[in-house]
């Protein structure tokens, strides 16, 4: 089984530019437009409740691996331990999406999405709160599956709708990200030139370019086409990056080695899937795999990246 694209989604869409929470010395900046500053306030708390609200979809998931969803429980499921994941507490997150909401810059569609997700959110948390403690307490030995049959018949449509509202949003939201990106590339090359932080951000901007080509679970015929060109647009910011790398060595330091073996097994897994027509079920599952848990570590090495290069 090919891993969800969602599982690395919270990854992909971290904020680029989070405050820290100790208090340590950075380098100054110009400041910023405030235009820009305010888009990416909006996107990052979209982004914070997204990356908070994903278990959501992991605990449906886990639910679905095991149970017929057609059907529902009936309590002699070979795999009924695996239950459901407990959920997170995204009070916090929710109340900041909502003020994103109202804030400018307006985004009419994109904020309406994320109305409707909330509320899909809201309504799938509590039934899944209550199965998961259900089946974590091995009830259904006690009440032949009663509840937990009365529990799948709520849970099914409030997952669907959940992950149709999460599907909408996180491609309008992609494009949202993307245009901020694209902005704030622009600014840190008008106001510090071609700086490691610039290095930085354009390589991970193209690396997300090639990972929304990924297969999915529903999706697992990759867009070769789509995803050549995607390579093609990486491979030279890489190189770009170990050139700046090179002539100002110990600025990148725990970044410095990523961006190269990530386009190494970018390209690895692309002969695999020249050789299976794009099918990543045909022996590309575990490069996939890895390349996930790379662009993750990658995610988190960036950010610091960002925050102390020059």
């Amino acid at each position: 089984m090919i891993t969800r694209r969602f599982a690395l989604y919270a990854a992909a869409f971290l904020a680029s530019l989070p405050a820290m929470a100790q208090q340590a010395p950075r380098p100054q900046r110009p400041p910023q437009d405030p235009a820009l500053v305010a888009a990416i306030s909006k996107s990052n708390a979209y982004i914070s409740l997204m990356n908070r609200t994903l278990r959501a979809t992991q605990s449906w998931d886990r639910y679905a691996s095991w149970v017929n969803v057609k059907t529902g429980p009936t309590g002699r499921e070979r795999y009924i331990t695996y239950g459901l994941y407990s959920l997170y507490d995204v009070r916090s997150e929710i109340a900041k999406a909502k003020s994103a909401m109202m804030a400018d810059p307006k985004s009419p569609e994109l904020d309406a999405a994320m109305g409707r997700y909330i509320a899909a959110y809201e309504a799938l948390a509590p039934i899944i709160t209550q199965a998961n403690g259900y089946y974590e307490r091995q009830d259904y030995k006690v009440d032949n599956m009663a509840e937990g049959k009365a529990l799948h018949v709520k849970l099914v449509p409030a997952a669907e709708t959940f992950n149709t509202e999460r599907a909408k949003i996180e491609g309008l939201l992609k494009a949202f990200k993307r245009d901020i990106d694209e902005r704030e590339l622009a600014a840190i090359e008008a106001t510090e030139g071609k700086t490691g932080r610039y290095h930085v951000k354009i390589v991970m901007m193209r690396a997300q370019e090639i990972m929304d080509f990924m297969p999915t679970d529903k999706k697992p015929i990759v867009d070769m086409k789509g995803y050549d060109e995607a390579l093609a647009r990486f491979a030279p910011v890489v190189r770009e990056f170990d050139a700046f790398n090179a002539a100002n060595p110990g600025q990148m330091s725990g970044f410095d080695s990523y961006p190269s073996r990530f386009l190494g097994k970018l390209r690895e897994f692309q002969t695999k899937l020249q050789k299976s027509k794009g099918d990543a079920r045909r022996g590309a599952g575990n490069d996939f795999t890895w390349i996930v848990n790379d662009y993750n570590m990658m995610i988190s090495s960036a950010q610091m990246a960002m925050r102390f290069s020059r």
